[in-house]
C-alpha cells in the first residue's frame, strides 16, 4: 500500500496533477520525490504551501507518513 499525495490550487497547477502515489517514509522523503519528479515547478511553490498528513497539519515536523496516509499539498489561500 503506498501514501497519496494530494495536490490543491496552485499545487496542483505545479504538480500537473491532483493526486498520485509515493512510497511510504519520513514526509521529507515523500516530498522530496515530488520534487524530482516534477522539478523546478514545484520546488518552487512547495515551501509557501501547508501540508496536512492524515488531516493534521505537519508544519516543522516530519513524520513517519505510513501505507495508507494521505498527504494534503495546499497553498496559500485569499478571501474575505
Amino acid at each position: 500500500m503506498s501514501v497519496v499525495l494530494r495536490w490543491f490550487g496552485g499545487a496542483a497547477e505545479a504538480s500537473g496533477v491532483e493526486e498520485e502515489r509515493y512510497e511510504p517514509g519520513p514526509l521529507s522523503g515523500v516530498l522530496s520525490a515530488a520534487q524530482e519528479r516534477h522539478g523546478p515547478s514545484v520546488t518552487q511553490v512547495l515551501p509557501r504551501c501547508s501540508v496536512l498528513v492524515d488531516g493534521r497539519n505537519a508544519e516543522g515536523a516530519d513524520p513517519e507518513v505510513g501505507p495508507g496516509s494521505v498527504v494534503d499539498v495546499l497553498p496559500p489561500f485569499a478571501g474575505g
